[in-house]
Formats: structure tokens, C-alpha cells, sequence
């Protein structure tokens, strides 16, 4: 009895590496069926849509989620002032990547850094087998109709990955991440550099509530298509 409970033991202390990209993509919970969890998605959206109309909302349901956002950082001015240089500079610091996803989450639009940061894993990927099974888990979460966290993609860039997606390979969402990156850049980010979060951080404040604010109407890629972005941070 003693040899079978060290036995599962040992099993337990070997968990492949790519759990965590698992856990970020689907969660801790028990899992569910794809059309079960897209209906509880859509519920939750329409819900929090409704809720957030409420005059008081900000004020009392939200409260405890607003005190998190004021917790102390370590973080210097100086260093808040290079994020500020540019976007490709914010993301590629890791205080900077973790205080822009704490703004997001104030927007609720999360969802575009979560499928940036996990295009950014996936591409870390060697084993044939594992870039199939990340390349679906991003594709069920983040790019298909009525996905959990469906980020705003257009048409075309949809259509490519859903055809390629039986036979992915590591450069299988780069268009997708490229147009979230600069939907990002031209919108989020500009909001992000006239936030109290970023302004108490450059001039050295503490960090103060934060009220959680209505989402702005969504952007598509198709209103940026002319602007000309530098998206260095994948070379």
C-alpha cells in the first residue's frame, strides 16, 4: 500500500511543463463541453453588460475588485516613464506588461493581452504534438464564433486560422496577434498613458482605486489598416 502511494506520488511531481499554458487557457475548474461554455460565457457577458448600467455599480459592487488595484508597487518613475517611449518598450518589461493588464481589466477587455501573452507562449513551442494542442486551446478560447474570450479579429484573418488549424504551425496566429497588438497600441494604450494608474506611477503617488469603467465601443483592425505600426516586439 505504502509502494502504490509513493508511487502516485512521484506522478503527481512530474506534470508536463505545459500545464501552466493550460491553466491560463481554460482555467482551473472542471472542464466542460465547448457548447456549455460558450453558453455560460455569452450568459456572463450579457449579465455584467446589464449590471454595469447601474448607477451604483461602480461604487458598491465593484469595491473590492477596485482595492486591489491599489496595491503598492515597487515600481519606480523612471521606469514608468520608458513604458511611456512606446508600446513595444510597456509590453517588453514585465511591470509593465502586468500594470497595462491590470488596466485592461479595468475596461474588461482582458482578453486581448491574455491572447497576445499566449500567442507569445505558443510560439515557444517544439513538440509536434504540442503546438496542435496549444494552437486548438487558443482557437477554442480566443478565435472561434462565440469563443469564451473571442478577441475582435476581421473576417478574413479568421478564416485563414480556422482552416489551418488541423494542421497548425508556430506561425499560425501571427496575423491575428499582429492586428490585436496594434488594436492594443492604437487604442487601449493611448487610454493607459492618460490613466491614474500610469500617472500616480510616474510621479511616484501610491497607487489609488481605481473605478472600473464601461468598455469603450470596439475597434476592428479594418480602422487602422492605415496606420503604419512597428511591431518589433515579436523579431
Amino acid at each position: 500500500m505504502e509502494t502504490s502511494l509513493f508511487f502516485f506520488s512521484q506522478l503527481n511531481m512530474c506534470e508536463p511543463k505545459e500545464k501552466t499554458f493550460f491553466k491560463l487557457i481554460y482555467g482551473s475548474g472542471k472542464e466542460e463541453t465547448s457548447k456549455e461554455a460558450k453558453i455560460r460565457a455569452k450568459e456572463k457577458r450579457n449579465r455584467l453588460s446589464l449590471l454595469v448600467q447601474k448607477p451604483g455599480f461602480h461604487e458598491d459592487t465593484l469595491s473590492s475588485r477596485s482595492g486591489q488595484l491599489a496595491k503598492e508597487t515597487r515600481i519606480s518613475p523612471e521606469e514608468a516613464v520608458i513604458w511611456g517611449e512606446s508600446f513595444d518598450k510597456l509590453l517588453s518589461h514585465k511591470d509593465g506588461l502586468e500594470t497595462f493588464t491590470r488596466f485592461l481589466k479595468t475596461e474588461f477587455s482582458e482578453e486581448n493581452i491574455e491572447f497576445w501573452i499566449a500567442c507569445e507562449d505558443f510560439k515557444k513551442s517544439k513538440d509536434p504534438q504540442q503546438i496542435i494542442h496549444k494552437a486548438k486551446a487558443i482557437y477554442e478560447k480566443f478565435i472561434q464564433n462565440d469563443a469564451p474570450q473571442e478577441v475582435n479579429l476581421d473576417f478574413h484573418t479568421k478564416e485563414i486560422i480556422t482552416r489551418s488549424i488541423t494542421q497548425p504551425t508556430l506561425h499560425s496566429f501571427d496575423a491575428a496577434q499582429s492586428r490585436v497588438y496594434q488594436l492594443m497600441e492604437q487604442d487601449s494604450y493611448t487610454r493607459f498613458l492618460k490613466s491614474d494608474i500610469y500617472l500616480d506611477l510616474i510621479e511616484g503617488r501610491p497607487q489609488r482605486p481605481t473605478n472600473l469603467r464601461r468598455r469603450s465601443r470596439s475597434f476592428t483592425y479594418d480602422e487602422f489598416q492605415d496606420v503604419k505600426s512597428d511591431v518589433a516586439i515579436w523579431l
